[in-house]
């Protein structure tokens, strides 16, 4: 028969190591990411086609949104996006992304899909040669977008 004693003992000794049993699992229930681990989402815009950059002759000017336009800032034009679109823009040759948000429109060049920023361009790896063949894609719409305008901008040139 065990003692108060012991049985105390016994008690504290169970206790710690459930304890240390419980922090060692780190509470997870199997659902959690690891820590650190990013969560990918489907985008709701993807498109495919061929990038080139816009700088100087613009630099300083209103964009469509209606901020002054600064070529050393990430950001890039869009024919239908929703103005405020946060891309991520990736260049199909080299593999180097950049996010990039939509503060204007275009390209009024055919067969292209984006204008980038100098600053954008730069990042992808494309200033010298001023065209590359980019992936866009988009996790989200700004707030109070409809999905309607992302699948205008699908239908409007993947090309």
């Amino acid at each position: 028969m065990l003692s108060v004693k012991s049985f105390s003992w016994t008690v504290a000794l169970s206790a710690v190591a459930l304890s240390a049993a419980f922090l060692v699992s780190g509470c997870n229930d199997g659902s959690a990411k690891p820590h650190g681990a990013k969560i990918h989402k489907e985008p709701v815009f993807e498109q495919r086609g061929k990038a080139s950059w816009y700088g100087p002759g613009f630099h300083g000017k209103k964009t469509a949104n209606g901020e002054i336009y600064d070529q050393n800032e990430l950001t890039a034009a869009h024919r239908t996006l929703p103005l405020g679109t946060e891309v991520a823009v990736t260049n199909v040759k080299n593999g180097r992304s950049v996010a990039v948000e939509i503060n204007d429109r275009g390209p009024y060049v055919g067969g292209r899909v984006i204008d980038l920023s100098r600053a954008a361009a730069i990042e992808l790896g494309m200033k010298e040669k001023g065209l590359a063949p980019v992936n866009i894609e988009a996790e989200s719409l700004p707030k109070g977008k409809g999905r309607a305008a992302a699948q205008r901008a699908k239908a409007s040139g993947s090309g």
